[in-house]
């Protein structure tokens, strides 16, 4: 037992050293266990190794169950408590009676409820793009009821978006697309504070970040996506980020304050030119947009309001060819240009 314990130390002392995330540390301990217990069950009576293990494989094995139960006891626990113990400022300030309509059906799922909405009512999300993808976060957003929508965008709308951006019609054409976006959300949820930026996102904007609670960025270049993330980091603030081109898309949440990985650890670098081809080089499907950026907007109203597990530390990707879908799990990376140097 002895020579088990100090290797677990060793192993929690090295990840800490090398920045690994705790949840890589614990899989690292339960390896290490799976190996005694392997041990204990082939080893013939006598050996020195077995006697140094304790001898007892029963022992063992009751400890694995034992680690099981608390494990499973402590992951309950803060399911219930994330549930059913609201932030108390949240609890004190009642819902409208014209909200109580309009949100009748967030307010139903036991996920998100009076208190959910209310989280979302008092929140501020920053949208990085007007587009494609920024459209259906805007729309399904403001109908959310998020308080605070901030909009970023530098370009204007033309007759190609509208296959596709569905938040701006054929008169909103020479249009800046801030605006386009402003105007629609009124006419859809006239409770939604709207602050159009009709601007280019880059370090002379990046401080707008620290105004808002989560950041969704539906932009199309790398160079922005890598400013926008840098910002994020910087700032401590969650960032979902979505791509698409062709026929799929992809999405995850980024949130290094909270121990995740950035934009970065997943990108370390961008493409060579032509690898990515933006949607204007390669051409899109028009309702793909509408699927990420609805994908992207759900996972913000989870983010805001604490309802079930969100993307984060995951990356799906979505063939809508094929209609398949695959989620791959991505891991914090310690020399990092943009987080490594942040790392707990």
């Amino acid at each position: 037992m002895l020579i088990f314990i100090v290797l677990s130390v060793a192993i929690w002392a090295v990840g800490a050293q090398m920045r690994l995330p705790r949840r890589l540390r614990w899989a690292l301990i339960g390896v290490l266990y799976l190996g005694v217990l392997l041990a204990m069950a082939v080893l013939p009576q006598g050996s020195n190794l077995r006697a140094g293990l304790g001898e007892s494989f029963a022992e063992w094995a009751m400890l694995g169950v034992l680690a099981a139960l608390v494990w499973g006891y402590r992951r309950l626990l803060r399911r219930i408590r994330a549930r059913v113990a609201p932030p108390a400022e949240v609890a004190r300030a009642p819902l409208e009676a014209a909200d109580l309509t309009r949100y009748a059906r967030h307010i139903l799922l036991r996920e998100i409820g009076g208190m959910g909405q209310k989280r979302l009512q008092e929140a501020r999300v920053l949208v990085v793009g007007a587009g494609g993808l920024g459209s259906p976060v805007i729309q399904y957003l403001a109908a959310a009821g998020v308080g605070t929508l901030g909009v970023i965008d530098d370009d204007v709308v033309e007759g190609s978006n509208l296959q596709r951006q569905v938040i701006h019609t054929p008169a909103d054409i020479d249009l800046p697309k801030v605006f386009s976006a402003t105007r629609s959300v009124a006419a859809q949820n006239p409770s939604v504070v709207v602050k159009p930026y009709n601007r280019r996102f880059d370090a002379s904007t990046a401080a707008l970040v620290q105004d808002y609670d989560l950041v969704i960025d539906g932009t199309d270049t790398f160079e922005t996506r890598y400013a926008v993330n840098a910002a994020c980091v910087a700032g401590g603030v969650a960032l979902i980020s979505g791509a698409i081109g062709q026929w799929e898309g992809q999405v995850s949440l980024f949130h290094p304050a909270s121990g995740g990985p950035c934009y970065q650890c997943l990108f370390p670098q961008a493409p060579a030119a032509g690898l990515a081809p933006s949607c204007a080089e390669g051409g899109v499907v028009g309702p793909l947009p509408g699927v990420i950026g609805t994908m992207m907007a759900l996972e913000a109203v989870k983010h805001l309001t604490g309802a079930g597990d969100t993307l984060a530390g995951r990356l799906l990707i979505w063939d809508g060819l094929y209609a398949e879908n695959r989620v791959i799990k991505i891991a914090r990376r310690a020399d990092c240009a943009c987080c490594g140097a942040r790392a707990a």
